[in-house]
């Protein structure tokens, strides 16, 4: 498509226009001009505090999907306002012939998607853009497309999916760990992140107030979500090499954690090992994962998506409730994600060959 033929579509006062207190409410014609403008400082207020409870992952990559939009419409000489649904279509387009993580690849159909969600959210939050909730839906149908007709080449865009680190290879990992501060602090680490089926900033801005112990095992307070807080119930577990509740025992007395609003999980320092302060960020988190695979030989290589996926794989395989596991990991009900992780995992217990062949 040419910049003429994204020119040619047809932009909405109502799809362009911020929203104004006098535009959304009739009877706000009789305000004074004073009036207006206190509200339209109150809306502001009120956006800025929405998006600064934002977490800084999200909020970075909110940033990132719409310097790809600026340079996109830069092209057309489009104004960055101009998001109806001919303009994200034409963005999928071009999107799709950008280069990837990996020299010699094209970007791939979740960060695509991805991209699309951030431009519409910022359009939305800090150019008070009135967008229709199916703006982008076009421009998901064409990607879906480009997704099914890329399934028949060999051509592979992205990481593709992080592979599940399931309980097995959990318990392989921390025993492979070494005995020494690195190895109780990452121990602890991969086995909370695993319990609560965590992400990998929600187990990074973990406070030590956040961890309470009850006769039953710890209850971990998720302040610090992408979706919303949660609190995860963590029994013992029935093999103390493996038990998420004595790792994070074993880790708080060896980094003499006593501060409440300090870290749960703190930096060491690279030769000595010492306790540093401040705490460690999400990529980190992942680094950890990624180290305790290392240690143990997995044949694979986990990341920090690999323990939430692996809990909810290895929780049905134990047989329990769908529900059960959606709420330990905050997944909503029937989110496509968590069944989709079912989907990959199934069919081996139950399968045609099976005494077959």
């Amino acid at each position: 498509m040419t910049g003429a033929d994204v020119r040619r579509h047809v932009v909405t006062p109502s799809l362009i226009l911020p929203a104004t207190a006098a535009g959304t409410n009739p009877a706000a014609a009789a305000f004074t001009p004073d009036v207006l403008a206190k509200l339209q400082e109150l809306e502001e207020r009120s956006a800025k505090h929405e998006q600064d409870l934002r977490p800084k992952n999200t909020t970075d990559g909110y940033r990132a999907d719409w310097k790809q939009w600026e340079q996109f419409t830069a092209l057309l000489g489009l104004p960055v306002t101009a998001i109806t649904p001919g303009s994200p279509t034409a963005f999928v387009e071009w999107l799709w012939f950008q280069p990837g993580w990996k020299p010699g690849t094209y970007t791939a159909p979740s960060t695509i998607d991805r991209r699309l969600s951030g431009v519409v959210v910022t359009g939305r939050t800090e150019h008070q853009l009135l967008l229709h909730k199916t703006v982008a839906a076009r421009a998901r149908r064409v990607l879906k497309a480009k997704v099914k007709e890329l399934q028949k080449s060999d051509e592979v865009r992205g990481r593709g999916p992080a592979p599940a680190l399931l309980a097995e290879h959990l318990r392989a990992a921390v025993l492979a760990a070494p005995d020494n501060r690195l190895g109780i602090r990452d121990r602890s680490i991969g086995l909370t992140h695993f319990a609560v089926a965590g992400r990998q900033h929600e187990i990074a801005y973990l406070r030590l107030r956040d961890f309470t112990e009850t006769e039953h095992g710890m209850e971990v307070d998720i302040r610090v979500s992408k979706i919303a807080p949660r609190k995860a119930k963590v029994p013992f577990g029935s093999r103390p090499s493996s038990c998420p509740v004595r790792a994070w025992r074993a880790w708080k007395d060896e980094a003499q954690l006593t501060d409440p609003d300090g870290f749960a999980y703190r930096p060491l320092h690279p030769r000595w090992h010492t306790v540093m302060d401040g705490g460690l960020d999400p990529e980190t988190i992942g680094d950890v994962i990624t180290r305790l695979g290392t240690w143990a030989n997995l044949g694979f290589r986990p990341t920090g998506h690999s323990p939430r996926r692996g809990l909810a794989t290895s929780s049905k395989r134990a047989g329990n409730d769908r529900k059960e596991i959606a709420k330990q990991g905050g997944w909503a009900d029937n989110s496509a994600a968590m069944e989709g992780y079912f989907e990959d995992g199934d069919g081996w217990e139950d399968n045609a060959l099976i005494g077959v062949l």
